[in-house]
């Protein structure tokens, strides 16, 4: 396994087991096999398949499930357990009761299997439960309360044979009336056969969030915050945002994600929680893909009852600067997997991205004939327009073009189109703001359109890494560092990472805060080894910072790379206005052994 990637995902897991089973085959071996084949194929395989449930094992007398949410899980739990209360009344001498442990946690995916310790706390859980009874850990009670007409009684922390930690469990308790074997099932509710189409491009619905409070009061905090998501993802222009009306139709409702997606048409679904202990406020949120149920992304914010109307502004912030790059990351492997022959415009679009990021001539290369294919397709696209024209405009700035002065001129133009084709697009608004800086070192021009980007999608990492780069160009470091430090908060894990670090160690460079920028070299360097740019900021890092030795070294390594790079011909090419601070780092560049 030594290399291997490990594969990890969010799911709820049933453990369920025959009470006395020993005692039963004692007593009539063939008749208790033969009941409990019955009762798996007529009441706990049609549980688990109304409630999104996946068998994953069978042992002699019990049962391990995986589950795509808490709610469904716990559904498909009562459920069985009140049909075979309801079953057993029939022949108490013959009864087969089960016991059921429910737990939501991180598992290890190997194939069709999964391991880790979410599965051993499920099967402890389950020795804890009365006969026809059910325990639930925690982190299921937190995702499950208010949305099943059940309660709970609180079992406290428990000390589990083999786990390390005690767990806090509870005892789920259910009125049978609610879960008679002819009441409609969670996954019966939908009023449509006939799910609705997806749009074309990425489709969220955004859930009610639960007030976990038990404080009624902040039932309107809980509101306020699902709305303000739902108003800025609505910003974002690249993805469709079901309407308030549609998703609030859900609140106070147990649902199953993939039902919701059928109903609201749409590929993802985020829900969460908010809960208030003593002056501090908890918020958890997390995207589900409608279709599987996969959990792709969880996070969780905190603070104080005090501030909580900028708590609530902070956490839609975050939330959707963490939530935009996820998607895109997922729509982007989406795309990769349609056949050729039924690619959009928008998947084009979608797989030229990765291509442009890794900022290599291949790459580069690529990415320009994948957007040249969409905007064949669709001539007023402007973001494939936005995204071919600074494509063109970076490849002369890192000496990777076959014609510097053709890309310069058909980056002008391509620019002009996008503004032209929607001049309100924020995703087209900061390539063109880029390229504008890149062509023509109009450094006003671009910040005020990265200013009219963000006046859409203030949430935007991208958009605020590449202001910070228009600030470096025009020798404004102060202005830098705070674009790059809130890019790097929205999405610190997008995959412009690396860009965000090369920008930042040369930020700080012109500051003169060297130690600094050689650590965020070396943090791009590490996110992008073939990027160029990376290698320069190290080498000037190290000079600048006293250790000259370092950086002639590293600018031997890079000549090996980049054997026909000059000083001269980068800054030349380059949009930057020659402040001195600049001229200090190009000329690091040189005194390390770079070619003047």
């Amino acid at each position: 396994m030594t290399g291997e990637r490990v594969v990890r995902r969010l799911a709820a897991i049933l453990a369920a087991d025959v009470v006395g089973y020993s005692r039963l085959m004692g007593r009539d071996e063939h008749g208790t096999l033969h009941r409990l084949k019955t009762h798996r194929a007529e009441r706990l395989e049609p549980a688990l398949a109304r409630h999104g449930g996946r068998l994953i094992k069978l042992t002699g007398d019990g049962a391990l499930v995986e589950f795509p949410s808490a709610v469904g899980a716990l559904g498909a739990a009562i459920e069985f357990q009140q049909a075979m209360a309801e079953v057993n009344q029939d022949q108490p001498d013959t009864a087969i009761v089960f016991r059921i442990g429910l737990h939501l946690g991180d598992l290890i995916v190997e194939g069709d299997d999964l391991y880790g310790d979410g599965m051993n706390i499920a099967a402890r859980l389950e020795a804890e439960a009365t006969p026809g009874g059910i325990v639930i850990s925690r982190t299921v009670h937190e995702a499950v309360t208010g949305r099943l007409k059940a309660t709970f009684d609180d079992l406290g922390s428990l000390t589990l044979k083999n786990i390390e930690r005690p767990v806090q469990s509870f005892g789920v308790k259910w009125v049978p009336a609610d879960w008679t074997a002819t009441a409609p099932s969670i996954a019966a509710l939908s009023t449509s056969d006939t799910p609705l189409r997806l749009p074309d491009k990425p489709s969220i619905a955004v859930l009610p969030f639960q007030n976990m409070s038990g404080d009624p009061d902040q039932e309107y905090f809980a509101d306020g915050l699902a709305e303000d998501i739902i108003t800025a993802l609505s910003r974002v222009g690249w993805f469709f945002v079901t309407a308030r009306n549609s998703s609030f139709a859900y609140k106070g409702k147990a649902v199953d994600i993939r039902q919701v997606g059928r109903e609201l048409g749409v590929r993802y679904v985020l829900e969460g929680s908010i809960r208030k202990s003593g002056n501090r406020l908890r918020m958890t949120a997390q995207l589900i893909e409608a279709s599987s149920g996969d959990h792709l992304w969880a996070d969780k914010y905190d603070g104080t009852q005090e501030q909580v109307f900028d708590l609530q502004d902070q956490i839609v912030e975050r939330l959707i600067g963490a939530l935009e790059p996820k998607l895109r990351a997922s729509e982007i492997t989406r795309a990769r997997q349609k056949r050729p022959e039924s690619l959009t415009a928008f998947d084009l679009v979608l797989q030229a991205l990765p291509k442009h990021a890794t900022m290599t001539a291949e790459g580069f290369t690529r990415a320009i004939e994948l957007l040249d294919r969409a905007i064949a397709i669709a001539p007023t696209y402007a973001q494939a327009l936005g995204y071919a024209a600074w494509c063109r405009a970076l490849r002369p700035f890192h000496g990777l073009s076959p014609d510097p002065a053709g890309d310069m001129r058909e980056a002008s133009a391509l620019a002009r189109r996008a503004f032209d084709s929607d001049p309100n697009d924020p995703i087209a608004l900061r390539a063109v703001a880029i390229t504008v800086v890149l062509v023509g070192k109009d450094y006003r021009a671009g910040l005020d359109l990265f200013d009219r980007s963000l006046a859409i999608d203030g949430n935007a990492a991208l958009a605020w890494g590449l202001r910070g780069w228009v600030n470096v160009w025009a020798g404004e470091a102060a202005a830098a560092i705070e674009d790059f430090e809130r890019a790097l908060r929205l999405s610190p894990f997008d995959q412009w990472i690396s860009n965000y670090a090369n920008g930042m160690a040369f930020a700080l460079n012109l500051a003169g805060r060297h130690v600094e920028a050689l650590a965020w070299a070396h943090k791009c360097m590490q996110h992008n080894p073939h990027w160029s740019a990376s290698h320069r900021q190290v080498i000037a890092s190290h000079f600048l910072s006293g250790q000259h030795v370092e950086a002639k070294r590293a600018a031997m390594a890079y000549l090996q790379v980049e054997p026909s790079f000059t000083v001269h011909y980068w800054v030349e090419t380059g949009p930057f206005r020659r402040t001195p601070e600049q001229e200090r780092v190009f000329s690091a560049l040189h005194l390390s052994g770079l070619p003047e």
